[in-house]
């Protein structure tokens, strides 16, 4: 008889968490503007709103922080954090920076001028965030199979070569380069293919254009990679790797994610120019070149994730987990992103309450509903985050209205992935009673979605 799958790892420690009843969240999520991210953490008992951050690190990761060099400048954990980017992503120079936004916002910098265009493959908030806060323009140029949830596809992070082949002959002068997304979060933490990432660079190459990647899930895109595309079953996690980078000139990340560390990331890069053009913002913003907004016992942690979670045994553990909790809402008729990605399973929010208008916020109305139900904190990725065009002022709605049940690594077990499959049954039983949804009665002029307050419709 075959042995059940079971995860990679022992539970050493436990951290208790807060149950509460139906009245208090009521009362907890009004006071909170309807925001889920207004609420106190000790008011959430499962919490999917992000897995940047939010994982547990391991005993090598704690013993790590022990030895950290606090030095302020050339500190020997910069050099251990650099080493392991050249191992494993194969990039000569790096700038350490306290998280993912952070990078994006010292390459941006140097990279973008008002009115240039950015193709990528569905640009997430903060991408998106900082190309509009520079008045330039975020093409989104992913396969049209990705706005269909209903269609089983193995890399729907794929950009559509036709797409971008179109803006870049009619706008190349206003394109500094093209950002890939790996895994791509805004279309379901959905995995971009080996071959699609070398037709980029050949267009790339063709229009001598820069290649940058949002790393963030690199090791979860390696891992469908691997299982999803002919001819890399027997390649390991890292050659996979090291093939994706070999094809970027530059890349950011937010190590909160693949790395499992609770807070850093960095950008890495091939030019010794970029690097240094680069570098002059990095002491603006974050700090000097060999720490930049980290501790040193931080990038200790971080090097070490990085080699942790490029491992296949914690990639198959950690995501089996999220396929779990998508197959279980799938046995419930509950419509999800198909297949399910890497990080995050998300509930079309669409046909989920398919007669609740777009203009009330289809996803965030779900999401408050599985926290009044279970206090079950998730997000809402579609037109509240999809924010206002900045032209026109008017709010967008895009093709696809998600909530996002981001799973952390090495945190909940299946018997909490129980719960929440069995509290969003009891919603999708009752959806039709569902007939109210929200509206804005504040926001911020950009990424309004973290800080807006609403009231009921």
């Amino acid at each position: 008889m075959e042995l059940p799958f079971s995860e990679s790892y022992k539970i050493k420690m436990v951290e208790t968490i807060k149950k509460s009843v139906r009245a208090e969240r009521e009362q907890w999520i009004r006071e909170a503007g309807y925001n889920l991210f207004r609420l106190k953490s000790d008011q959430v008992f499962i919490d999917l709103l992000t897995d940047s951050g939010t994982g547990a690190m391991s005993d090598k990761q704690w013993s790590e922080i022990m030895v950290g060099d606090e030095s302020y400048a050339g500190a020997s954990s910069f050099y251990k954090m650099k080493d392991a980017i050249s191992d494993i992503l194969g990039f000569e120079y790096f700038l350490p920076t306290h998280q993912g936004r952070a990078a994006e916002n010292v390459l941006f910098s140097t990279l973008i001028h008002e009115g240039d265009l950015i193709p990528g493959n569905s640009h997430f908030d903060t991408t998106k965030g900082h190309i509009e806060f520079r008045k330039a323009f975020a093409v989104d140029c992913t396969i049209d199979e990705a706005f269909d949830t209903t269609v089983q596809h193995p890399f729907k992070g794929n950009v559509d070569i036709d797409k971008l082949e179109k803006v870049l002959k009619e706008h190349s002068g206003k394109i500094p380069f093209i950002i890939i997304t790996v895994t791509c979060n805004s279309s379901g933490g959905q995995p971009v293919s080996i071959e699609n990432l070398k037709k980029v660079r050949q267009v790339a190459d063709r229009y001598g254009k820069l290649v940058v990647f949002d790393s963030a899930r690199f090791a979860e895109n390696a891992y469908f990679i691997k299982l999803r595309e002919p001819g890399y079953r027997d390649h390991s996690i890292r050659e996979i790797v090291r093939e994706m980078f070999s094809l970027a000139d530059a890349m950011t990340m937010s190590s909160k994610k693949d790395a499992i560390v609770n807070m850093g990331g960095f950008i890495a890069m091939r030019d010794h120019q970029l690097y240094t053009k680069a570098s002059v913002f990095n002491i603006m913003f974050e700090g000097y070149v060999t720490y930049g907004g980290m501790s040193g016992r931080d990038m200790n942690a971080l090097a070490r994730g990085l080699y942790e979670g490029t491992e296949f045994d914690y990639l198959e553990s950690r995501i089996r987990q999220v396929e779990y909790l998508g197959q279980r809402l799938q046995e419930y008729g509950i419509p999800v992103q198909q297949p399910i990605g890497g990080h995050a399973v998300f509930v079309d929010a669409k046909r989920f309450l398919p007669n609740l208008p777009k203009e009330q916020f289809q996803a965030q109305t779900l999401a408050i509903e599985l926290y009044l139900e279970a206090g079950v904190r998730g997000v809402e990725i579609g037109a509240l985050m999809a924010d206002r065009d900045p032209v026109t002022r008017q709010n967008r709605y895009p093709e696809l209205e998600l909530m996002r049940l981001a799973i952390p690594r090495r945190v909940y077990t299946n018997n909490h992935m129980e719960v929440v499959a069995t509290a969003l049954k009891n919603i999708w039983d009752r959806r039709h009673s569902i007939n109210r949804g929200f509206v804005i009665t504040e926001e911020a002029p950009i990424m309004r979605h973290f800080t807006i307050t609403l009231a009921q419709a």
